[in-house]
């Protein structure tokens, strides 16, 4: 089927520069939603506005019976100071898009667009799921399913740009993707005294010092060995002088695992190693443990289908499956409820300064890469017959 997409590739350009360089915080996206609203809403589209938040819905029906698809994008940005030197840098001082949400959500808008003008090659309805505030825990996804968002939805896909892939290439990760992502904070309090003295304190630095390690002993002693987890101390804070023995120790790290059994192994052994601390070294510890987003598990069924597609249309110059990430995902709340996959979209280009890792000051990407996006959206839409069948 041909969409004609390389001619809405200046638009497609436009968009995602204009969103790049007006970044929004998550729960803080009052301008990213308007646009985005108004965009679809001048297209003819069926609009929701603030679902779960500030999360925007688009409807577009088609003219032949079918399936409900759902495409998801994220657009908030990230607290980092934007480093490029290019004409549409961020206007925001210490905030950017490192993560190419920008890119996600132009790439939907896009696929809306050419959709709009296609609706008489639609078998079914689109949902186009413009969600906020993946970035911060808990996130918009779980908040926009609340709301209502997936309840006319048979299948739900999305995308992420990857700047560790060639523009050109689509990937895939049946089963985890992205693990448990947790996060946790530990106080110690123990008994100050002076340095030269140490037999009246109890010393939270050295209980501190204790758990920092006997942490490190779940992952090799109580995780099986061909299962998933780490455990990383990211902070430590205590002390306020050379010769003073700190009442006080600050802790905080993360948890990072894909099945929920060694999530809860790794819990209760943290849990039994504080006890043991505190008996050890005579000191309180409080502990508090933060569930962050749960494991992306990409259904094996239908990202197998998507990419036996994707490999058949003959756009992307590499289809391939990309090993798990540790890092978290909210998108995981929507493969909870339906059917579907997250797939990859290359954006990597050396000579054009688009290879740096998302998060960092410099990241960009390879605009045209956004294309190969778009062509999988499509891609989806071209076989919602396929999809449709699998229902009946």
């Amino acid at each position: 089927m041909d969409w004609h997409i390389e001619d809405y590739q200046d638009e497609l350009i436009k968009v995602r520069r204009y969103l790049h360089m007006h970044p929004e915080l998550s729960f803080k996206e009052e301008q990213t939603k308007r646009y985005i609203a108004d965009y679809l809403e001048n297209l003819g589209i069926e609009v929701k506005r603030d679902i779960g938040g500030n999360g925007v819905v688009g409807v577009i029906k088609g003219k032949l019976a079918g399936p409900t698809v759902a495409f998801r994008a994220d657009f908030d940005a990230l607290p980092i100071q934007d480093a490029k030197n290019v004409p549409y840098k961020s206007t925001v001082e210490g905030v950017m898009h490192a993560c190419g949400h920008d890119a996600h959500t132009a790439m939907l808008l896009i696929t809306a667009k050419i959709l709009t003008a296609h609706s008489d090659k639609i078998r079914g309805t689109i949902v186009l799921i413009h969600q906020h505030a993946e970035e911060v825990i808990p996130g918009g996804a779980r908040a926009m399913i609340d709301d209502g968002v997936l309840e006319s939805v048979d299948y739900v896909f999305g995308t992420h740009t990857a700047s560790y892939l060639p523009t050109g290439t689509i990937a895939f990760c049946p089963g985890p993707a992205y693990a448990n992502a947790d996060s946790f904070t530990l106080h110690i309090r123990g008994k100050g005294g002076h340095g030269a003295a140490p037999h009246e304190t109890h010393d939270a630095i050295i209980a501190a010092s204790g758990l920092i390690t006997q942490f490190q002993t779940i992952i090799s002693r109580s995780v099986n060995p061909t299962a998933t987890g780490v455990i990383t101390i990211g902070e430590f804070n205590a002390g306020d002088a050379f010769n003073v023995i700190a009442e006080h120790a600050h802790l905080s790290g993360t948890v990072r695992t894909y099945a929920q059994e060694v999530k809860e192994q790794i819990k209760t052994r943290m849990r039994q190693l504080i006890k043991a601390v505190e008996v050890g070294y005579e000191v309180e510890v409080t502990l508090d443990y933060i569930d962050g987003y749960p494991a992306l598990v990409n259904p094996h069924t239908e990202t197998a289908w998507l990419k036996q597609k994707v490999e058949q249309a003959g756009y992307a110059a590499e289809v391939r499956i990309q090993p798990p990430s540790l890092g978290g995902e909210d998108f995981s709340y929507f493969l909870q409820e339906r059917p579907g996959t997250y797939f990859y979209t290359g954006v990597m280009n050396d000579e054009k300064d688009a290879a740096y890792p998302h998060h960092h000051p410099n990241f960009d990407i390879d605009e045209v890469g956004m294309l190969y996006g778009v062509k999988t959206f499509l891609t989806i839409v071209e076989h919602m017959a396929e999809l449709s069948n699998r229902i009946d």
